[in-house]
């Protein structure tokens, strides 16, 4: 498979400190990546210099097989993102922020924002304004906003964070239809193994900065045939 993100022996220091040591990763087209790893492991920080917010220390992040440079820009045209917490103008609905983001981003595309409302399950509500929505509606407003412009690419840091098992459970299955509709390749962030490793095709495990293990997850599950069969007499009532 083509790669679409590479990163060689990529380092970046803060202050004297080394919080990123030698990672390589590769993302490779069409697939997600669940890259987990504990609160501050560096999960974030790798992901903000694939979007150039934070320039490394040393290493090289290719994108589309183009070494990504201080300067460089255009290619984030082809990369939708959640960093942190989605923000929005809260005064606005939800559809005249997505309108927003589309015009600076030189969208013309005049059924993109309705579509990206009905992938995320937020229609009925593209009128209403974003500071009465739920954090569950926010972070599905956030993933309608990162993929408005049909980017190539979907990076998405912890966007499960705060969720409740239902909204957690919708995030996995937009996530499974992305790939599946657009054919996205998606990176997703997260401190929690089971609601990224039954969605995800490649595995990244990253703490204390260093990228301890890169995996595919047919190999996991090949390894792991062994299961637990449980009879009961009432399944609605077992659900």
């Amino acid at each position: 498979m083509d790669a679409v993100i590479q990163i060689n022996e990529l380092c970046k220091t803060f202050k004297g400190e080394q919080t990123i040591l030698n990672v390589n990763m590769r993302i490779n087209k069409g697939e997600i990546y669940g890259f987990l790893g504990p609160n501050g492991a560096g999960k974030t920080t790798i992901m903000k210099m694939m979007l150039n917010l934070v320039k490394p220390s040393s290493g090289e992040i290719l994108v589309f097989n183009q070494s990504i440079k201080p300067a460089s820009y255009q290619y984030l045209k082809k990369i939708g993102s959640i960093i942190e917490y989605p923000v929005f103008y809260e005064r606005l609905t939800a559809k005249e922020n997505l309108e927003v983001h589309c015009e600076y981003n030189d969208c013309h595309d005049k059924h993109a924002v309705k579509e990206a409302m009905e992938i995320v399950g937020l229609i009925g509500a593209e009128n209403k304004k974003v500071h009465e929505f739920s954090l569950g509606m926010k972070q599905q407003l956030g993933i309608a906003r990162a993929i408005v412009t049909k980017p190539e690419i979907l990076i998405l840091d912890e966007p499960i964070n705060g969720l409740d098992p239902i909204g957690i459970k919708d995030i996995r299955e937009l996530l499974v239809l992305l790939k599946k509709k657009f054919g996205m390749t998606i990176l997703i962030s997260s401190h929690i193994v089971s609601e990224v490793e039954s969605i995800a095709d490649t595995i990244g495990i990253i703490n204390h900065g260093k990228l301890l293990k890169e995996v595919k997850m047919d190999k996991i599950r090949k390894e792991n045939t062994k299961y637990l069969e449980i009879k009961v007499s009432n399944l609605e009532k077992t659900l």
